[in-house]
């Protein structure tokens, strides 16, 4: 039976437990690379989360421009609406072939998988809930852009906010999910989850 994955809260959670990540220690991070199981899947993979960081830094770094006067209205709405509508579909894409595709072939390789991977999916769920949140706040500041001064300040704060919880769960989760991903695979093999 697994145990509740709200019992290691995602918004709380400093990193996974040892029971949970407990390849962990084996194979611990810097050695990855050099390990003979690791391929062309876990470097895929290891990329994708990259890239999800540069983008939510990137939007982040946008929007404190044009906070702070650097870009002006048209400018902040031309950079940003494509790189968020972007940043949206690339992280949904990625967590929802996660959730059909990847994720059923590691639990499948070890019932003691099957505890992250609920934590895991959980955290998918947290994570859409705050994207949600961060695309109405983006949506309204869009929207305050012709309004003036105040209301786009106050909508800027709403969107800030917001995005920055969104961009702090996601950090957590990408850590502890190449915490149990990337030693799976070293210790089954690429080929079993490929």
């Amino acid at each position: 039976m697994t145990e509740d994955p709200n019992a290691w809260p995602l918004a709380n959670r400093l990193g996974l437990p040892d029971t949970i990540a407990y390849l962990r220690d084996t194979y611990p991070a810097p050695e990855w690379r050099q390990h003979h199981n690791f391929g062309e899947l876990a470097a895929f993979w290891l990329q994708v989360h990259a890239s999800l960081r540069e983008q939510g830094g990137q939007l982040q770094q946008i929007m404190q421009a044009f906070r702070e006067g650097v870009l002006d209205a048209p400018t902040f709405q031309q950079a940003f609406v494509p790189r968020f509508n972007h940043f949206l579909q690339h992280l949904e894409g990625h967590h929802g072939i996660e959730d059909s595709l990847y994720f059923p072939k590691f639990r499948a390789l070890d019932p003691r998988m099957e505890r992250g991977f609920d934590v895991l999916e959980s955290d998918h769920e947290l994570i859409h809930s705050a994207l949600i949140g961060a695309l109405d706040g983006a949506r309204d500041l869009v929207a305050a852009l012709p309004r003036g001064a105040a209301s786009v300040q106050d909508a800027s704060n709403r969107y800030a906010d917001a995005t920055d919880r969104l961009m702090a769960l996601l950090a957590r989760h990408l850590a502890d999910e190449e915490d149990l991903v990337i030693p799976a695979m070293l210790e089954h093999g690429e080929r079993s989850v490929g």
